[in-house]
């Protein structure tokens, strides 16, 4: 008779805690890790792992996976990177508190913030709740892939207590502050693993108001946080412009100062203020000398606009001419770009547009690159748009549509462009790398489940094991336990999970089996498998042999093999 449900044999094994790589087995029994090391008694369930990595499961902590949860038992594309822990809620928006009468106001600032299209939401959302504690009730009763948790998100908060005023950006009241601090502790003493907020003006809602908590002053904020502190347990999340920076992280490190809770805030570089990451790992840095626990959330490579014509920009919409076949099937937009005449005349005309991104793709269409079908995330200068049009001799309007209508407007890799608008202001990752190594940093900003239409970066942990420590050319690699860490033991401890992202007896059996030198990303493709035939952007990887969550295997050689073990993970 079998001793342990599963055994994993003579795999190299990375248990998370950043030492050295060795060769062994790992045992599991009942949904736990029972040996790591020799194990002699037999398994169930065996897998050779001979010469294949074994990880802990990858531990991801910022994702939008709070439509999705709703309608899917599959949390892709997070589940096909070696996720095996997915926490929601981020960037302060979601679907709960909610009265029903503002469901279609939090679909529009999921639509607006996360690129979900609004059809999609409204197919897709139950709304058989109503409070957090409600929705988080909702959810226990549903079976995954892996497991998530989630955030108490303050733009529904907001709206839930002040409801026009809290949209309309209006100064909360003493009243509301105690009524939002005390469904946000209610919130967290239910299972939620935190709070999160916004002060961005990128995130606006479908409709271009900006998000409810773009303005929220510090007694606000610190009214929250002391009520959440008061259920010690909960994390908080930041994403913020700064632009009273000095004010700001002041502010902010009060807050953690006063509440005792754990902050994480957004940190990347931008194209405007190359430099500004370094200030702000710096004060973060200080606040933990201060005994102040506060860490940057920072992202492997650029965070990027994937344009083209199926997807939700591309710079074209700026031309009159391409706005009269916006809105038309696929194939009569490419028969029509492909007629020489009507190109002619697109390409003739002045670009105008009111939209911010699309005045960014017009204003810099030169630096974007085709990521081809090997995705290159770090190109050097001579793959940009500019440079290869320069050798080509054409305009970089030209070569991005020629780009764009490969394969009928289908080919991967090659009809969507990426634009770089975060961590590629040198044109290389060095400012990455350097974020990445810093010891208050933690990696995060996936966004798993959202921008369908723009942004394709939940396959994060696949490009951290795959350039950062085998394929990167362009200057120095991370080692492969502190990279295996940084997404396992080091992300589960950032959101207060004690019970996973190591290889030890006792703790919950989520474990990658990965092919470590066969590990390959594919380029972006679409699909229309949402709620009312919706489309996104998803991304495979060769080289997962084995996901494991809670002892079951969930993924064999990246196909599901039907188990959904993962569930919501209360705090």
């Amino acid at each position: 008779m079998a001793s342990f449900d599963l055994v994993i044999r003579g795999g190299r094994i990375a248990d998370g805690s950043g030492g050295d790589i060795f060769t062994g087995d790992v045992a599991v029994k009942d949904g736990l890790v029972a040996e790591v090391g020799e194990v002699t008694a037999k398994g169930a369930r065996e897998i050779d792992a001979d010469g294949a990595l074994v990880t802990p499961g990858f531990v991801d902590i910022h994702t939008h996976y709070d439509g999705q949860v709703t309608w899917a038992s599959q949390l892709t594309p997070s589940s096909w990177h070696g996720v095996t822990t997915a926490i929601m809620g981020n960037c302060g928006v979601g679907f709960a508190p909610c009265k029903p009468q503002d469901h279609d106001r939090l679909i529009r600032l999921m639509e607006g913030v996360e690129d979900i299209p609004f059809p999609v939401l409204a197919d897709g959302l139950p709304w058989d709740w109503e409070s957090f504690p409600d929705y988080l009730d909702s959810l226990s009763n549903k079976q995954f892939d892996i497991d998530f948790a989630a955030q108490v998100p303050h733009a529904a908060l907001r709206v839930y207590v002040m409801g026009e005023r809290g949209a309309n950006r209006d100064k909360a009241s003493a009243d509301d502050i105690a009524a939002m601090g005390k469904l946000a502790r209610e919130a967290v003493e239910a299972g939620a693993i935190g709070f999160t907020t916004s002060r961005t003006l990128n995130h606006q809602t479908s409709e271009g108001d900006p998000t409810p908590t773009l303005t929220a002053a510090e007694d606000e904020l610190m009214g929250i946080a002391l009520e959440i502190g008061k259920a010690d347990k909960g994390v908080l999340q930041v994403v913020s412009d700064f632009r009273k920076r000095r004010d700001e992280m002041d502010m902010f490190q009060r807050i953690v100062e006063r509440s005792g809770r754990p902050m994480s805030i957004s940190v990347a570089q931008t194209d405007l203020a190359p430099d500004a990451w370094k200030w702000l790992l710096a004060e973060i840095e200080g606040a933990n000398e201060r005994g102040l626990e506060m860490r940057a959330q920072v992202a492997p490579r650029p965070v990027g606009i994937l344009v083209g014509l199926e997807l939700t920009l591309n710079p074209f919409t700026a031309y009159p001419a391409f706005r009269e076949i916006e809105d038309a099937p696929l194939a009569e937009k490419v028969a029509k770009l492909s007629d020489p005449d009507f190109r002619a005349c697109l390409l003739s005309q002045e670009p105008s547009s009111d939209h911010p991104f699309v005045q960014s793709l017009i204003r810099q269409f030169g630096l974007m690159f085709p990521l081809g079908d090997v995705p290159d995330y770090e190109p050097t200068p001579d793959k940009m748009l500019k440079a290869q049009a320069e050798r080509a001799g054409k305009s970089v309007e030209e070569l991005a549509l020629d780009y764009m209508l490969a394969d009928g407007g289908r080919g991967p890799g090659t009809a969507m462009l990426l634009f770089p608008f975060l961590n590629y202001a040198n044109g290389s990752l060095d400012p990455s790398y350097e974020m990445m190594r810093h010891p208050n940093a933690v990696m995060g900003l996936s966004d798993g489940g959202a921008h369908m239409g723009t942004i394709c970066d939940g396959s994060f942990p696949t490009t951290l094991l795959q350039h950062w420590t085998r394929d990167r050319t362009r200057g120095p690699k991370l080692d492969l336990p502190f990279v295996v860490r940084a997404q396992t033991a080091a992300t589960a401890k950032a959101v207060g999970l004690r019970d996973r992202g190591l290889l030890r007896p006792g703790l919950k059996a989520d474990i990658n089996v990965i092919d470590y030198d066969g590990l390959r990303l594919h380029a972006p493709e679409i699909r229309h498998d949402l709620p009312g035939g919706g489309r996104r952007l998803l991304q495979r990887a060769d080289g997962y042999l084995a996901t494991i969550v809670s002892g079951d295997v969930i993924y064999e050689n990246a196909e599901p093999t039907g188990a959904l073990p993962g569930r919501l993970v209360r705090s």
